[in-house]
């Protein structure tokens, strides 16, 4: 019997996703729990299982389409039962159809008929176009509506193979080898390509000699669209809700890091011997808010309904930025494990973040959430709330500063720390008390030891 396929929920927090890539194509056989397809979610990209076996009969949501959780995205059966009752209601794009005419036909005839439907012609609004081939289109600056009416694929979808045949014909102009991008820069600002020296293979004009001939010795900026979608569109999607739910309120605190400074300096080279992992600031602070929130509860807190509710674990979501967007991997139970374990806990997960290998648990759970932009010289920000929760501890930058002690001056590591709250959730008193332990214990830090 024919089986729906349904955007499954991947996360506590996700009521969309985007599929990334199909891993199977209609007519292929599929087995039960193997993966079908990639979905972007609101935290991480992942893998779909197949909820049945069978042949992957119909395709309903295409790559890059961006679907609601339970709603159906492929149709798996046997190779000649009918789906048209499962259709019912469901949107089938145009390559889609044809795919699946051609296949049915094959099916119920020996022999191809003469009479065969032609591929349906591609809308000049719109251009069916694989992640693949758009990805390439982008890097080469070549804009998507120039591909119009070249796809070789089903339906007149363009393939990455029909990209790079576009780019041999822009290339081929005689007496010129110039890159698509160098080639469209040059078209746009009246440049002769014939006069502009190429430093590519074989004397080959690249993008940056183009520019050099605009402007010579300065540099220069090139407009460029960079499409709203996937990993992108999701954090948008998620900072617009927190912030337009959640009456952030965000308090700033100065630190005086010298201690911390110094006990790191010290621990280093140990440290990383006997474990396997470098110790971080964000380790020590790690540490420090997860033994802070036993003593001041509320901040673990999120309000769901009509109900505060504590959460039982110390689940610390760490803001990894990736290429294209921000994940937030957890370490759970942070206020049980050992610096040691924190250290090489968050180094592993931000490797999965930064190579795509997060699964679903890495990313859910989290109750509180650290971000740091210290490394960019960062002094304050507002950090905006992970949805779901009511707090979020925002590090900065730790720099040398005179600090009046005791009526003299003297020479400090201080940094500063922005904690934004959910003012629904806790008032500012509780919420400056949580940030005062933190900064007692980061100014005192051999207690993160013990």
């Amino acid at each position: 019997m024919a089986t729906k396929v349904l955007l499954p929920m991947l996360g506590q927090t996700m009521e969309e996703g985007t599929i990334t890539k199909w891993l199977k194509q209609e007519g292929d056989k599929v087995e039960k729990g193997e993966a079908l397809l990639e979905v972007m979610t609101d935290k991480v990209n992942m893998e779909v299982e197949s909820p049945a076996s069978g042949i992957l009969r119909r395709i309903i949501a295409r790559e890059e389409e961006t679907i609601p959780i339970m709603a159906v995205i492929a149709i798996i059966g046997t190779a000649d039962e009918p789906i048209d009752d499962l259709l019912e209601g469901e949107e089938t794009p145009p390559e889609a159809a044809h795919s699946i005419v051609q296949q049915i036909t094959a099916m119920e005839v020996s022999a191809p008929s003469p009479m065969a439907a032609e591929p349906p012609i591609a809308s000049p609004s719109r251009v069916f176009i694989s992640p693949r081939a758009r990805r390439l289109a982008h890097e080469q600056g070549i804009p998507i509506e120039k591909l119009a009416g070249r796809g070789t694929g089903p339906g007149g979808r363009i393939s990455e193979r029909d990209v790079k045949a576009f780019m041999a014909d822009m290339g081929a102009a005689p007496g010129v080898k110039a890159t698509p991008l160098a080639a469209r820069i040059a078209s746009d600002r009246g440049i002769d390509l014939r006069e502009v020296v190429g430093s590519g293979a074989g004397g080959k004009i690249l993008r940056d000699d183009v520019l050099q001939a605009v402007a010579p010795g300065f540099p220069s900026i090139e407009a460029k669209t960079i499409p709203f979608t996937g990993m992108r569109k999701m954090v948008a999607d998620n900072v617009a809700r927190s912030a337009q739910t959640a009456p952030h309120v965000t308090l700033i605190a100065e630190v005086d890091m010298t201690e911390a400074v110094k006990l790191r300096t010290q621990m280093l080279d140990e440290f990383e011997k006997k474990y396997g992992t470098r110790l971080t600031f964000t380790d020590l602070i790690v540490k420090a808010a997860a033994r802070a929130i036993l003593d001041h509860q509320i901040v673990n807190s999120s309000l769901q309904g009509n109900e505060i509710r504590i959460a039982g674990e110390v689940n610390i979501g760490v803001a990894v930025s990736i290429e294209g967007g921000l994940i937030v991997p957890v370490i759970r139970n942070a206020d049980r494990k050992s610096l040691p374990r924190i250290s090489s806990e968050l180094k592993e997960l931000v490797e999965k973040g930064r190579t795509g290998r997060l699964s679903s648990d890495d990313v859910s759970g989290g109750t509180f959430s650290v971000t740091n932009l210290g490394a960019f010289g960062v002094e304050a920000f507002n950090p905006i709330i992970t949805p779901g929760q009511s707090a979020i501890l925002g590090i900065c930058r730790i720099a040398e500063k005179p600090v009046v002690i005791g009526g003299e001056v003297a020479v400090r590591s201080m940094m500063n720390l922005c904690l934004s709250f959910d003012h629904r959730v806790l008032d500012g008193a509780p919420a400056a008390q949580f940030l005062q332990k933190v900064k007692e214990l980061l100014e005192t830090p051999y207690q993160l030891l013990v």
